[in-house]
């Protein structure tokens, strides 16, 4: 039986999005419908909005969600009314991707392109981007990207996990490879450098070393266990982390802010033989990055790439919310405000002028998470 939704469309690059009802067709074989609860903006999402991530309209953005199962499909085994997070990043066990142990790279994701889920009332198609479609009431997604939440674990707070937690704490621990005693940067204190400031002072990094533009984003990550942040508007970033770090610049340097400048300063910033992960996107399709080669070669820096934190997820995800549940991952402060989805607009400047650190869509209104989103402030 169809079911029908409301979801905020992307139908036309950098216009505002149309609040439009749509039709699901029930489940098929392998999917799961999902009543959504909570998803983040994040700014891969108004990348798309902007035209720079090969969207196609009409397309519903979001790319990780929180709600509870409304319907499955054949071979699912998902109960109406379980709580559940749908990731970003599938893990499918049958690419050549998932069969080499890199499902980060799944083929359902990265070869696929967004597929269709629903259609509008003129009967056009419409496309879920990442195979989410998060800024919606509901969601059509494969069973691969669906994983169970805690029962004591708050929608609002899971919502971080399959974008902001995963690859922060997948560059810093599978990437990186921090180990207790090294020094870490990072560069960029948004919603991921917050997180991936958390994973080293996790791992044991004796020093961890926070670079930003704004004040309240450094003073941020010294509540989330930096040693030292560096104002990257006055200072010489790379000549403050080497000063930091006997002179030699960091065993690892995680960047999370974008612009290619700054992906060649976290080269700069690695000491010789260090691993810089670049997790950030440039704000532009069709960025180039120019890397001084004395550093790839002599000196051995290795620098490497990341999408979501090279997990795998069905082994990855559950140990993270565990994390999460438990309070061993620290998320206050990290969401800015709460929106509806009359409001993806209002997300979608916020986001793009760096004044959230992650913006939080409730469908279903933002009241619920006001507790959480007190004070906060990017």
């Amino acid at each position: 039986m169809p079911v029908r939704a409301i979801a905020a469309v992307l139908d036309g690059f950098a216009a505002p999005f149309a609040h439009l009802p749509l039709t699901f067709d029930d489940p098929g074989p392998g999917e799961v419908l999902v009543r959504v609860a909570a998803a983040p903006f994040c700014s891969t999402d108004w990348m798309g909005w902007r035209a720079m991530r090969g969207k196609r309209p009409p397309v519903v953005l979001g790319h990780t969600l929180v709600g509870t199962v409304e319907r499955a499909g054949d071979g699912v085994d998902a109960a109406a009314g379980k709580r559940v997070l749908v990731a970003g990043t599938p893990q499918c066990d049958d690419c050549f991707y998932c069969g080499i142990g890199r499902p980060d790279q799944c083929s359902i994701l990265l070869d696929s392109g967004d597929p269709t889920v629903a259609r509008l009332d003129d009967g056009r198609e419409v496309r879920a981007a990442g195979g989410v479609g998060a800024y919606a009431t509901h969601a059509l997604v494969s069973a691969s990207q669906v994983h169970a939440l805690p029962d004591g674990l708050p929608f609002e707070t899971a919502a971080l996990t399959g974008c902001g937690v995963s690859t922060a704490y997948g560059a810093v621990e599978y990437i990186a490879e921090v180990r207790p005693g090294q020094s870490v940067a990072v560069f960029g204190l948004g919603h991921l450098g917050l997180f991936a400031v958390q994973a080293a002072a996790s791992a044991g990094a004796a020093r961890v070393i926070g670079i930003d533009v704004h004040p309240g984003r450094r003073a941020r990550a010294l509540t989330m266990g930096a040693s030292h942040v560096i104002d990257a508007g006055d200072d010489n970033a790379v000549e403050v982390v080497r000063d930091l770090t006997g002179g030699r610049g960091a065993d690892a340097v995680i960047e999370a802010a974008g612009p290619e400048y700054v992906a060649r300063q976290a080269v700069e910033a690695a000491r010789r033989a260090g691993t810089i992960v670049l997790t950030g996107v440039a704000h532009s399709a069709h960025a180039v990055l120019t890397l001084p080669q004395l550093a790839m070669t002599v000196h051995g820096k290795r620098v490497l790439g990341c999408q979501n934190g090279q997990l795998t997820p069905r082994r990855d995800l559950p140990r993270w919310l565990g994390m999460l549940e438990r309070g061993e991952i620290d998320t206050q402060g990290i969401v800015s405000h709460a929106y509806s989805l009359d409001e993806l607009d209002l997300a979608a400047r916020r986001s793009l002028a760096l004044d959230d650190i992650t913006g939080l869509v409730v469908p279903e209104g933002p009241a619920g998470a006001a507790e959480l989103l007190s004070d906060n402030t990017a």
